[in-house]
């Protein structure tokens, strides 16, 4: 493991419905489930964390619930295979926001969807 990892939290409306999502469209699954908070790990590496918009904890509310999710966001996850993840994305209806094309300045594929919540998610990959 590199000695810096992203561990990026979102929160969103439905903890289950936004992990289902995520499981789904990026092969994954879930590294702790329940209503409020939820990881996201593929072979043992966690790729993300879902929150509740409404719930405080220790921490207090992560975010203003008056405000809309998703706002200025992007969240990127590298795929092995960007094929696969599209047909992934398609069985649960994901919404397509930019079909699969080849981003110039990066020099790789990528998929643009929106997840239940409204955050962007970009797939990249071969």
């Amino acid at each position: 493991m590199p000695d810096i990892a992203s561990q990026p939290l979102l929160c969103v409306r439905d903890v289950q419905r936004a992990s289902r999502w995520y499981q789904s469209v990026l092969g994954a699954q879930s590294g702790h489930g329940g209503d409020e908070y939820e990881r996201i790990v593929h072979a043992d590496v966690l790729l993300l964390q879902l929150h509740v918009i409404d719930a405080e904890h220790h921490h207090g509310l992560l975010m203003n619930p008056d405000l809309p999710l998703g706002n200025g966001v992007a969240v990127w996850f590298h795929v092995a295979d960007l094929d696969a993840a599209a047909k992934r994305a398609q069985a649960v209806e994901a919404h397509v926001v930019q079909d699969i094309h080849v981003n110039p300045n990066a020099r790789h594929r990528e998929l643009w969807l929106r997840d239940p919540d409204g955050y962007l998610v970009v797939l990249s990959g071969a």
